[in-house]
């Protein structure tokens, strides 16, 4: 089974955010010594809309530190992406994608365990961190959107453990598959495949809904 080490763990308060002063927690610092990994997240961690961010279905954010050569010559060179955390995460790893991972694997986190749930769908939250309205949009266009855990089994994480994979049911529904139908504007045309992940146990309530919606 395939493992990865955890590069970085790293949590954040909820803040005042954007033009409107709304509340967010997207800016992530890294955290030294083990965390405990409860059902709604990393220790220490905050959302700060929960409506839309947090809950069991997106406990844990993980996005790939894999992408930041990509995002460094495309943002040129932000500095946002000098360390982990500049995408919200929680988990920065190196050598799991999301061509790669999939809805439903099951992780052994530290000594947590969790399970992808979906991937993550970017708001204007993540441009006016970079202050470029363009990279949602882009991260749409090229499905580099990390990806959420819930927590199966509570336990404490911290960076230097491992990221081992102990089950994938669903091998043939990559995170960079289910984001390509759920939000890059494939799922019209593949109504079959909309059917089943309305009907996905593992897949998280809200995109379970979101197939049903694209589907009528």
């Amino acid at each position: 089974m395939m493992s990865v080490t955890i590069d970085a763990v790293m949590t954040g308060k909820a803040r005042a955010f954007g033009d409107k002063g709304e509340p967010s927690a997207i800016a992530k610092t890294r955290v030294d010594g083990g965390r405990r990994v409860g059902l709604l997240g990393i220790e220490g961690d905050e959302q700060g809309d929960p409506t839309v961010h947090g809950g069991p279905d997106k406990a844990i954010h993980h996005y790939p530190r894999d992408h930041y050569p990509f995002w460094t010559e495309r943002l040129e060179g932000h500095a946002l992406l000098g360390t982990p955390g500049a995408f919200g995460e929680n988990i920065s790893t190196t050598g799991l994608i999301e061509t790669e991972a999939c809805i439903g694997d099951r992780y052994r986190l530290g000594s947590a365990l969790v399970e992808i749930s979906q991937g993550r769908q970017p708001c204007w939250k993540l441009g006016h961190r970079f202050g470029i309205a363009s990279v949602p949009a882009t991260v749409v266009k090229t499905r580099r959107s990390g990806w959420y855990y819930r927590v199966i089994e509570e336990g404490e994480v911290a960076a230097g453990d491992t990221l081992a994979l102990v089950a994938r049911p669903l091998p043939q529904w990559s995170v960079g598959r289910v984001f390509g139908l759920l939000i890059g504007g494939k799922g019209k045309g593949e109504p079959a495949a909309l059917r089943e992940l309305a009907l996905m146990d593992q897949l998280a309530t809200s995109w379970r809904a979101r197939a049903e919606k694209l589907l009528s």
